[in-house]
């Protein structure tokens, strides 16, 4: 089993700054996201499990604050977990992108504009990474994993695990007061924190 959390809210989530590679602080809502969602898991009484997060400032403390739910269990950080690369793009507003780069993001779909960044990772180079990543997790042989990540990052975790598409990838939810279990048979429930 693998629960799949995204980060609390951050400042830049609250002001609408993509943030990509680069950090913003969680704000108290998003602090009290983590908490609520590791309390959530505490609830579900998990005997054996391992908690796996990306290294970015605010994954990694919403997954301490998840940690100290379940008895400050140990993190392991992992690279390949981070939010999508946007190059130029990280930590820019929409009004910014779009200046800079006029109409480009008006002929991409929307919530696929992410992978169209001319010096960020493409969709390919970004799922290949993250599908190395969850090849690694699930052979580790702890029976409950809990992976604490970015929006983009679950929403194609997801779509790996159910064997969506690229395209259905992008129009998947990513709730910051909820997670998602993934079950064996590659089934995906979403859980309320």
């Amino acid at each position: 089993m693998i629960y799949l959390c995204r980060h609390g809210q951050t400042e830049f989530n609250a002001i609408g700054r993509r943030q990509g590679q680069v950090d913003s602080n969680l704000t108290a809502m998003g602090q009290a996201q983590a908490t609520a969602m590791g309390r959530r898991l505490a609830s579900l009484n998990l005997a054996d499990f391992r908690i796996f997060a990306s290294p970015l400032g605010r994954a990694y403390h919403s997954a301490r604050l998840i940690a100290a739910e379940l008895g400050h269990a140990p993190i392991t950080l992992d690279p390949r977990l981070m939010e999508i690369g946007m190059g130029s793009w990280d930590g820019k507003t929409d009004l910014e992108i779009d200046t800079a780069h006029p109409g480009l993001r008006a002929s991409v779909a929307p919530e696929a504009w992410w992978f169209h960044s001319p010096d960020g990772e493409t969709y390919a180079i970004f799922a290949a990474r993250l599908q190395a990543a969850l090849h690694d997790i699930q052979s580790d042989p702890t029976p409950v994993k809990i992976i604490v990540a970015h929006a983009v990052v679950s929403r194609v975790i997801r779509a790996q695990w159910a064997g969506l598409s690229e395209v259905d990838s992008h129009k998947l939810s990513v709730a910051q007061d909820a997670f998602y279990a993934l079950s064996a048979d590659n089934t995906i429930t979403e859980i309320p924190a």
